[in-house]
């Protein structure tokens, strides 16, 4: 008996020792190097694919998330990100639209200041970042910084340097909400022509703007090309179903090819200063009277887009619309210029641009919260706004109870404004804080100067273009 408990004594030791040996062998096994291997180490973390550009490595990537970050047991989806990896020693952007994400290698202009990474996230619920099947109650902008908050803390080990938010309009307004309920995340934030809808049902701002933008002249060229277009509503609609059935467009969401009509003459002067420069009310039909129904017709397609209020043009922005309708906001703006005989319908609300399977309600507290944090706590943030944008009417303003934050606007700028579009004074002062904010030496900060150089591919400064009244 006792030469078997010691023969089992014996086996237990040796079983003990093969459990450490193996342990320790495991251990011993070197974390990967290579900066795909680590990433697709993180958990839930999975390759699109990945793209050569030259000083860099770029990577397309599937990261899984909660359908719901209150209650995370209720199934999950999966949410495309992109990672520009740079260096892990360098500081990291976070960048989203608030829309679609890119798969294009690009650089939004913080990355190029700071010489950095850039992590680019899509929008839950823009395809195919959209749970299946879809809850609409879970798209929220507090879901949505959740999403974020949950992407920054799976980087953050490997791109450990100073972190710094990001995007522009929708994006702009995209990284403030992530700041408001996330503010330990960020090292700073840029938001680029952020609009901040506090009073859904209040925009005299937008009015205001419309009475004093760019030049009279030019003002009374697009008023009349947008009345003239209401005045020929008949020939021109009956190019407008002739359109829709050569490209196979149907209206069944905003109900009428008419009301898609009008809601398209009614973008025309907003697009016209959110896209385009002064300089550009050369190519508007000087006298809309005598111009062709040609004329007419192209200067509205060219500046609103036929195309934007169809089923097919509405579809890849419904949660945009879905989010306006719920949260966000959406001007409305009064047209003295034209008889209100010939507006049918005005500005319709965002329901008109969502299927009515989808339930709506609107929170009213939801942009009061953000605007009134931003007032009172904004920390390191810096919001860019363009003279001549209409989105800019009703923007951010930092309070008393801020501290390090800075409200720009560049002259003459549209949707597309940026920190290189404003006055001298200003742009260093912009460039040197984004540069002390992520981490920069003071001597640098001192120079504030972009430590990256200008690539024509990568920093294209092209404005982010939403065709149609959209943010």
């Amino acid at each position: 008996m006792r030469k078997a408990l010691r023969w089992l004594l014996a086996l237990t030791v040796f079983m003990a020792t093969l459990s450490t040996a193996a342990g320790a062998a495991t251990a011993a096994e070197p974390e990967p190097t290579d900066i795909k291997d680590r990433l697709l180490s993180i958990p839930g973390m999975s390759l699109i694919q990945e793209k050569p550009y030259p000083g860099y490595r770029y990577f397309v990537l599937n990261y899984t998330q909660p359908v719901d970050h209150r209650h995370p047991g209720r199934g999950t989806f999966q949410q495309r990100i992109t990672v520009l990896h740079r260096d892990t020693s360098r500081p990291t952007v976070f960048y989203t639209s608030g829309y679609n994400v890119s798969t294009t290698p690009s650089r939004r202009e913080p990355t190029q200041i700071v010489d950095g990474n850039q992590v680019s996230l899509e929008y839950r619920f823009f395809t195919p970042s959209r749970p299946a099947p879809a809850d609409w109650s879970t798209l929220d902008i507090w879901q949505a910084a959740s999403d974020q908050h949950r992407v920054y803390e799976a980087l953050k080990p490997l791109y450990s340097a100073n972190w710094l938010a990001t995007g522009g309009s929708k994006g702009g307004m995209t990284a403030t909400y992530y700041e408001r309920f996330y503010p330990r995340d960020m090292d700073g934030v840029v938001a680029y022509v952020a609009p901040d809808d506090v009073v859904d049902k209040e925009d005299s701002a937008y009015d205001r703007f419309f009475e004093r933008v760019g030049t009279k002249e030019c003002r009374d060229r697009l008023n009349a090309v947008q009345r003239e277009a209401l005045v020929r509503r008949g020939p021109l609609e009956e190019k407008y179903a002739a359109y829709a059935a050569e490209n196979g467009y149907t209206f069944s969401t905003i109900g009428s090819l008419d009301r898609a009509y009008e809601a398209v003459v009614l973008d025309y002067v907003w697009g016209f200063w959110q896209y385009s420069l002064l300089k550009d009310c050369a190519t508007v039909p000087a006298d809309a009277a005598t111009a062709t129904d040609e004329e007419i017709w192209n200067s509205v397609d060219t500046i609103s887009g036929f195309s934007a209020y169809t089923d097919q043009g509405l579809e890849t922005y419904t949660p945009y619309y879905y989010q306006a309708g719920t949260q966000l906001g959406a001007p409305t703006i009064h047209f003295p210029h034209i008889e209100r005989k010939l507006i049918r319908y005005g500005y319709q609300p965002p329901r008109n641009f969502v299927p009515r399977s989808i339930p709506m309600r609107f929170q009213p507290d939801a942009m009061r919260d953000v605007d009134t944090w931003v007032r009172h706590h904004a920390t390191h943030m810096l919001f860019v706004y363009g003279q001549n944008d209409p989105w800019g009417s009703e923007r951010f303003r930092p309070g008393a109870g801020a501290r390090d934050a800075y409200v720009f606007t560049a002259p003459g700028a549209n949707h597309g404004a940026n920190v290189a579009g404003l006055i001298p004074a200003e742009k260093s002062l912009a460039t040197a804080r984004i540069l002390k904010w992520a981490g920069a030496s003071p001597a640098t900060v001192a120079a504030a100067k972009p430590l990256a150089g200008y690539d024509a591919k990568l920093d294209a400064r092209d404005t982010e273009r939403e065709p149609a009244l959209r943010p």
